[in-house]
């Protein structure tokens, strides 16, 4: 990592998430001083099982594995009756969210990071020489005060730090799934995705684990018709949930500018934070770890980032491609899955979803009345979030 400047002398990371516990570990891996504070007594994150592209392997290495459930080798689409089969050249990886943490996490510390559990974010304040960190020991209420050159504001899509710090709050979704058993036959390598517009402008999932179980859901609009329509797609397709998981995930809406200056300091934020998902699929771990290397980046380098840059690119394209999707009705998936010609899906198979860029390119040389079908749909005003009164 390029430095133009000494490191940092103190750097708070408010949020023990999957960017946090990264960018604690770039930083303390670089010579700043890192403390990160969690509200939780103990690092126990909520589980959720998640899918990345391979993507992660190659940001991560070794402290990724073992958060590693199981492999995806084939995509299957389904719509209408039509379906489509896209076989990957490289796998994607299931995960376990709360394993991916306390992986990262370790590694935080082995490179110096100190992690603070069971303090709870008051606010911030500017100071002459930086900010001023208030936090509360939960254990007993004591306040305590951290005087810190750098904040990074890794605590989620409902961001204490941003709104301390002036950020605008960002828009969300809900994010609904439920643990299933699976079929005996179902292939383990396999993810099957639904396009049912009228229950959601997203897809359903089905992803499967590596004990038999898979986890099954959607992103929706309304929180309460969310759940429902899962409950009514699990009763479609026979299946029983073992259990639920949810969350509200932020929804990119364009870029948010990562630092603020406050007092003689700054503040950044990373992952959930500040909105690094892929608005297509609303999947955010692999931004976010990338976002966790723009953020460290930019603290050693005046600010500036390629990194950030690059990110900020990747996630306008997903938007561009939302846009397109966001209003398709039944017969548009139908006629998505049909123009899937054996050169596209082999466009699909060579390159992720984190490299939106080349599969669109590539794509519409294979198919080019793709092309004019986003168009349209990106052409179309339309908004990617309504109020959720839930």
């Amino acid at each position: 990592m390029a430095s133009q400047d000494a490191a940092p002398k103190q750097i708070s990371v408010v949020g023990a998430s999957v960017a946090g516990m990264y960018a604690a570990g770039l930083l303390a891996r670089a010579g700043a001083h890192v403390e990160v504070l969690e509200r939780s007594e103990t690092l126990n994150p909520v589980a959720r099982t998640l899918i990345v592209t391979s993507h992660l392997r190659d940001l991560l290495g070794p402290a990724g594995e073992a958060s590693v459930v199981n492999e995806i080798n084939r995509f299957e689409l389904f719509t209408d009756g039509r379906s489509a089969t896209i076989d990957l050249k490289r796998p994607d990886l299931i995960i376990e969210r709360a394993a991916l943490i306390r992986s990262l996490a370790d590694q935080a510390r082995r490179h110096g990071a100190q992690l603070s559990l069971g303090r709870r974010f008051l606010g911030l304040e500017g100071t002459a020489n930086g900010v001023r960190v208030l936090s509360e020991k939960s254990s007993d209420g004591t306040r305590e005060a951290r005087d810190v050159s750098t904040v990074v504001g890794a605590d989620g899509a409902a961001s204490k730090v941003a709104e301390a710090a002036g950020w605008p709050k960002l828009a969300t979704a809900p994010l609904v799934q439920a643990i299933v058993h699976l079929p005996q036959d179902f292939p383990a390598g396999t993810v099957r995705v639904w396009f049912i517009p009228d229950d959601t402008p997203y897809f359903y999932w089905l992803i499967p684990e590596a004990n038999g179980r898979g986890a099954l859901g959607l992103i929706g609009v309304n929180g309460v018709e969310t759940r429902k329509a899962l409950e009514r797609f699990l009763e479609k397709k026979n299946f029983d949930p073992i259990s639920f998981q949810g969350a509200r995930i932020p929804v990119y809406t364009g870029w948010v500018p990562v630092e603020r200056k406050l007092g003689g300091g700054r503040v950044y934020l990373v992952g959930d934070a500040a909105g690094q998902v892929k608005v297509t699929t609303v999947g955010g771990i692999v931004t976010g770890v990338r976002g966790a290397e723009g953020v460290a980046e930019a603290i050693f380098n005046r600010g500036r980032s390629a990194k950030l840059q690059a990110l900020r690119r990747e996630l306008d394209l997903h938007l561009w491609i939302r846009r397109a999707l966001h209003k398709f009705q039944q017969p548009d998936y139908s006629r998505l899955v049909d123009l899937l010609n054996s050169s596209a899906r082999r466009s699909l198979s060579l390159y992720s979803r984190d490299e939106a860029a080349r599969v669109l390119w590539h794509i519409c040389r294979s198919q080019p009345r793709l092309l004019l079908m986003g168009l349209r749909g990106a052409l179309t005003r339309n908004s990617l979030v309504r109020k959720d009164p839930v």
